[in-house]
């Protein structure tokens, strides 16, 4: 567990809790609201292998140094990588344990904890300055009125949306999409897809199967026959990588899916940590071409805005706007 040394001192406003709870690492962090602006006040990561079911994780927060001033929080938002049914329970497919708040122990915690998916608390953090940083790949003309998406290959594949309500406002809302078929487009790409079919024991092959950081590993085994760590071939990228390159398209193939799906003229968010990691995945030429690969809707591709987020925490940022929101509290964080 690490503890980022963000000051813990008396706050001046109230304190929200926001966790992000994802298949390799669960965060925990406390913010402080001060009206117009939320503070981040401090920030705990856990292996989340080290948790042997949810009490667990939750035993390690109470225990962890965030632990004494997680009572005092005005509410709780958990995020978690898989879908969230009824508000309150999940079955993340990348995590070895279930999460239900009505049965879980919740001593310690908040009066109000809601659980939520962990690209809707990504769509939220683009109402917060969690991507003031964002690296901008296609500048576009963004429809101010329009659905915007998000997308995030990590461990899994996320997808998220924010929509816009009449007279202001908005509206997050998660997506299983990575959980969809994915769409090969030519003899070479069918091999590919037969060899992840067989080693991976599908009946077909899913966007999140390639489409996160398994993909970099079998990318790499089946143009050069290593079986390596995904973080192992994100050392080998560059520009002439086959790898990075055959990553790249179906990276911007899976981002024109979704935007064409929800109509995403507002933009895209490209988030998650293997992007983040390594932007040629993003910046490589592939992307782009893949992502305006389309007969009849190109121009409208085209003049969609797509930036590269590159805060790795920003999903504990949209996780305390959807806890403010939780207690009735209205207005855009900064």
């Amino acid at each position: 567990m690490s503890h980022d040394k963000a000051s813990l001192r008396t706050p001046s406003g109230d304190l929200y809790l926001a966790a992000d709870i994802g298949g390799t690492t669960s965060r925990f962090a406390l913010f402080e609201d001060r009206g117009d602006t939320m503070r981040l006040r401090g920030v705990e990561r856990i292996p989340t292998s080290e948790a042997d079911s949810f009490r667990d994780l939750l035993c390690l927060l109470r225990n962890g140094p965030l632990g004494p001033e997680v009572p005092r929080c005005r509410a709780g938002a958990l995020a978690v990588a898989g879908a969230v049914q009824g508000g309150v329970q999940a079955a993340p497919p990348n995590i070895p344990w279930d999460i239900d708040i009505r049965s879980a122990n919740l001593s310690g915690l908040p009066e109000t904890v809601i659980l939520l998916n962990d690209f809707a608390a990504q769509a939220y953090a683009c109402k917060t300055t969690a991507l003031d940083r964002a690296v901008t790949i296609n500048a576009g003309q963004p429809d101010e009125r329009g659905m915007a998406g998000v997308i995030g290959a990590g461990t899994g594949l996320g997808h998220g949306m924010l929509a816009p309500l009449p007279g202001g406002g908005f509206l997050a809302l998660p997506s299983e999409a990575g959980h969809a078929a994915f769409a090969f487009v030519n003899q070479e790409e069918a091999v590919f897809e037969d060899f992840v079919r067989r080693e991976l024991g599908l009946d077909y092959v899913f966007a999140e199967a390639v489409v996160a950081g398994q993909g970099l590993t079998l990318l790499h085994w089946f143009h050069f026959g290593q079986r390596l760590r995904p973080e192992e071939v994100a050392a080998t990228l560059d520009d002439d990588s086959p790898v990075c390159a055959w990553f790249a398209r179906f990276y911007g193939r899976a981002c024109r899916q979704f935007a064409l799906n929800i109509l995403a003229t507002g933009g895209m968010v490209v988030a998650g940590g293997v992007a983040a990691k390594n932007p040629v995945l993003v910046r490589h030429p592939e992307f782009w071409r893949e992502f305006t690969d389309n007969p009849n809707y190109r121009a409208l591709l085209q003049d969609i805005p797509v930036v590269l987020n590159t805060n790795e925490d920003s999903g504990l940022w949209g996780a305390a706007l959807a806890a403010k929101l939780a207690t009735g509290r209205q207005g855009t964080e900064n």
